[in-house]
């Protein structure tokens, strides 16, 4: 059974303008356009998937072991979870972790995170939250399907700096749209 729309488009347009505070002119794209910059960052990121180039080495030919626990991180195989995850009763603290945001509809990775507590990291404000809420939106507008979800990596370390540290292998090495190192190389629809 279908679920109709609570809000027609022009309507769900008039409250995000009015809680980003921008006109709804500002955020349009064509959807030709998202769908360009949509496969050239898969095309990118499938590259790596299908041949990962050879593991950087220091002075000594060794690899630095951060890089190589970071190429062990599959995000696509990791369990997949709704974004709101954290709103579900919580048996525990939390742990720490690295959490990916995907589109699985395309196979997509657009934000890699760090985290000293996994199940409570987007209770507040949280700028790859209204990112995706803006991609959602474009998608919907022109009724193409997208499946944003986020998957945890469990095994991060709980000390900050090497965690952080294999984070920042993760951005790099991924190129993820939404985290703001990679803004120039794809550009930033969806921030404001």
């Amino acid at each position: 059974m279908e679920q109709l729309p609570l809000f027609g488009r022009s309507q769900v347009r008039e409250l995000e303008a009015a809680r980003y505070g921008s006109t709804p002119a500002e955020h349009e794209q064509s959807a030709e356009s998202l769908e360009a910059w949509k496969q050239r960052i898969i095309n990118f990121q499938s590259a790596l998937r299908s041949q990962p180039p050879p593991l950087p080495t220091d002075l000594f030919g060794q690899v630095p072991e951060a890089e190589a626990i970071a190429r062990q991180i599959d995000p696509w195989q990791l369990r997949q979870r709704s974004l709101a995850f954290w709103r579900w009763p919580a048996d525990s603290a939390g742990a720490a972790a690295l959490y990916f945001v995907i589109d699985y509809h395309c196979s997509l990775l657009l934000y890699v995170g760090e985290t000293v507590k996994a199940n409570q990291r987007w209770k507040g404000e949280h700028g790859c939250k209204d990112y995706v809420a803006r991609y959602q939106a474009l998608h919907n507008q022109h009724e193409q399907p997208c499946e944003v979800g986020i998957a945890f990596w469990l095994n991060a370390p709980t000390q900050t700096r090497p965690r952080q540290q294999l984070e920042t292998i993760l951005i790099e090495y991924w190129r993820s749209p939404f985290n703001k190192q990679n803004w120039r190389q794809w550009g930033t629809p969806f921030t404001m």
